[in-house]
Formats: C-alpha cells, sequence, structure tokens
C-alpha cells in the first residue's frame, strides 16, 4: 500500500486533511519546509520541528551531485542521515538540471546536462534514474521528473512539453517500487494554456499517482493568471488525492491557492528572507536592517511565540548590520515559525467553515488596507 490522503472536511474548494506516510502523517493544508541539501539552511532540524513543521523537501539533483544517493542509502536513508524523522518529499530535480546547468541537452530518453558544482563533467538524469535516486535518500514522497520551460512559450512548445510530461511521468511510475507509507506524485503542466492544463491532468490522473503537483508556475507570470490557472486545474484532479503546488509562495499567494483547491506548498522565501534579514509578521514584512528599528523595543510580531519574538527588534537590527549568524537563525526560525501558524490558522478555519472570513482579515492586517 502506498502513502494513504484521508479528506476531512472542505470550507467552498478549500480542504482540510491527513497525509499519512511511513515516517508519520501531516496535515493539510500543510507548507513544507526548503531542505535542498538535506539541510534548512542556518538551522538544525529540532529548530525546524520546533517552528510547527511536519514535513520537510530535499532535492534529488543537489543531493545526487553531492554527497550522492549511495552515500545517503549507505547512512541509512535522508532521515537518518539529516537527523529529521518526519515525512520527507524530494522534487525529481528537473528544474534545477534546467535552471543551474550551463548546458543540458533534452532527449526522449532523459537529459544531459553540466553540474553547476564539477564544470565540464557530463551526467545524464532518465526519469528512471530519478525515481532510483529518491529510493536511495528514502523519500517519502517522490516527484517525476519532468521537463521544466521558461515561461512565456509559444503554444507549439508547450503542447511539446506536455506530451514529453506525460511519456516522463509513465516511466517514473513504472520505475516507483510501491512500499507501505511511500508516494510518488505526478506533475500537470500546460503553462497558462487551459486546454494544456486540462489535457495534461486527465492524462496523469489515467497513468494513476498518490498525489498530484500543479507545476510550471510561480515563473514570473502575473498572480492573477496562477490563480486562474489553479482554479482551472483542480477540477480535474481527483478529489481523494493531496494536491501540491509547487514553489510557491507568499502567504497571499497560499491563501489563494488555498481557496481554489490546493493542500500542499512549498517555497525557499521564508528561509531565504531570513537570511537577508527580513522578516514576515501579520502585519507585513519587516526589513531589519533598517535604521528606524535601531532602537525598537518592540517585538518582530506580538502574536508569535518564537525565540526571536522574545526578543527587541533593536536587538534583531544589531545582529544583523553586525552580520551575527545568529541574527540568520533567529530571523529564519521566525519566518517559518510565522508560515506555520498561518497554516494552522488556515487549518482552523476550514474546520470552522470561515476559511473566507478569515482569508480577508488575514489580508487586511498583512496589506493595512481595509
Amino acid at each position: 500500500m502506498s502513502l494513504k490522503f484521508d479528506l476531512i472536511t472542505t470550507d467552498g474548494n478549500a480542504r482540510r486533511g491527513t497525509v499519512h506516510t511511513a515516517h508519520g502523517d501531516f496535515q493539510t493544508p500543510a507548507f513544507m519546509a526548503v531542505g535542498t541539501a538535506a539541510t534548512v539552511k542556518a538551522l538544525t532540524m529540532d529548530q525546524v520541528a520546533a517552528t510547527g513543521t511536519q514535513v520537510i523537501l530535499g532535492n534529488t539533483y543537489h543531493l545526487m551531485m553531492r554527497p550522492g544517493g549511495e552515500l545517503v542509502e549507505q547512512m541509512g536513508g535522508l532521515h537518518k542521515f539529516s537527523g529529521w524523522h518526519g515525512p520527507i518529499l524530494t522534487d525529481s530535480g528537473g528544474f534545477q538540471v534546467m535552471s543551474l546547468s550551463s548546458l543540458t541537452k533534452m532527449k526522449e530518453e532523459g537529459v544531459e546536462f553540466t553540474s553547476h558544482i564539477d564544470g565540464g563533467i557530463k551526467h545524464f538524469l532518465t526519469p528512471e534514474k530519478s525515481v532510483q535516486i529518491q529510493h536511495q535518500l528514502d523519500s517519502n514522497i517522490t516527484m517525476v521528473l519532468d521537463e521544466c520551460l521558461h515561461l512565456p512559450a509559444p503554444r507549439e512548445k508547450v503542447e511539446k512539453n506536455v506530451e514529453m510530461v506525460t511519456r516522463w511521468a509513465k516511466r517514473s511510475r513504472e520505475a516507483f517500487v510501491d512500499r507501505d507509507g511511500y508516494g510518488i506524485f505526478g506533475i500537470v503542466q500546460g503553462a497558462d494554456f487551459k486546454d494544456l492544463r486540462e489535457k495534461s491532468a486527465h492524462e496523469l490522473t489515467e497513468i494513476g499517482f498518490d498525489g498530484y503537483a500543479v507545476g510550471g508556475l510561480a515563473v514570473g507570470e502575473p498572480q492573477d493568471v496562477m490563480f486562474d490557472m489553479i482554479a482551472h486545474t483542480t477540477p480535474f484532479l481527483p478529489t481523494d488525492k493531496p494536491r501540491y503546488l509547487m514553489g510557491v509562495g507568499t502567504p497571499l499567494d497560499i491563501l489563494g491557492a488555498v481557496e481554489r483547491g490546493i493542500d500542499m506548498f512549498d517555497c525557499v522565501m521564508p528561509t531565504r528572507a531570513g537570511r537577508t534579514a527580513q522578516a514576515f509578521t501579520r502585519h507585513g514584512t519587516l526589513n531589519l536592517r533598517n535604521a528606524k528599528h535601531r532602537d525598537d523595543s518592540a517585538p518582530l510580531d506580538d502574536k508569535c511565540g518564537c525565540p526571536a519574538c522574545k526578543l527587541s527588534r533593536a536587538y534583531i537590527h544589531h545582529l544583523t548590520k553586525c552580520n551575527e549568524i545568529l541574527g540568520a537563525t533567529l530571523l529564519t526560525q521566525h519566518n517559518l515559525w510565522f508560515y506555520q501558524d498561518l497554516m494552522r490558522d488556515v487549518r482552523t478555519a476550514i474546520e470552522q467553515g470561515r476559511f473566507a472570513e478569515f482569508k480577508k482579515e488575514f489580508i487586511e492586517n498583512y496589506t493595512n488596507k481595509d
């Protein structure tokens, strides 16, 4: 048996559920902390867990480059290797191959590329190899290898992309080893063409996956286009499987996507922001390098229970101006804490049938607008 998903309740199109994996359950809607190279930057795994994070994301491309799937497997898998004992999802590496490599060659069999680490050495990643590496990592949720387009793209190119995604998805599914508490997700593509999104969703559901991701969004298109594509795509996905919007995003992006039926999210935004002196709060974002925080005794967010919010903005401003590592650690943990508080509030609002009201109140506070 693969991993299981229980849809507990709905409020409009917003969904409240539980995903059951071999390394524990996680509640949806869920935000996954990004731990690209088997680490959530600047934090220990205990600090990550303290934020309320239930599931983290690793990346096949980076982990195959170093330390290598074989070594991680030898060390007992990604959970034991990293010290994170909860659920782990691993991205297939397709996006990184396209975005980081100085040279890629797409073929029917897979993609040939040069690593951003070792320069001239050629590598070849196939759908089967990506799944095999994720098996070595002992990932609870494996993602199929897909072809990532740079948008905007002409329709003819997107049509070919959708066809390739389906073929590779089928090969990925066939290579996946079914076992209790583990699953594999397909990735819907189609850019901003509604009929191609529908076609991709239908073809992937015919293959049959444990969950479905909406890919190829949050790559520079306007927010209204992203929301429109999500709203058009989710009705074609099975209601009894989790839905994952890849690489999203801001708090407002997450709320809009939950409203349109998305269950899972990941983004580097909260952790990257923490390393650049940015803090998310219920009243918008703060730049702790700004001089106005030099003598500010207030906490970052008076409704947050994280370690950073037991200190003053003045102290954290001091740390960031001195480039102290502690500043990045505190802000990173705070930002993840904020995101997990948001997701917990979202889940409660759906359970209570008041998601629309909660969303309106949150946006009013966050943007300071009526």
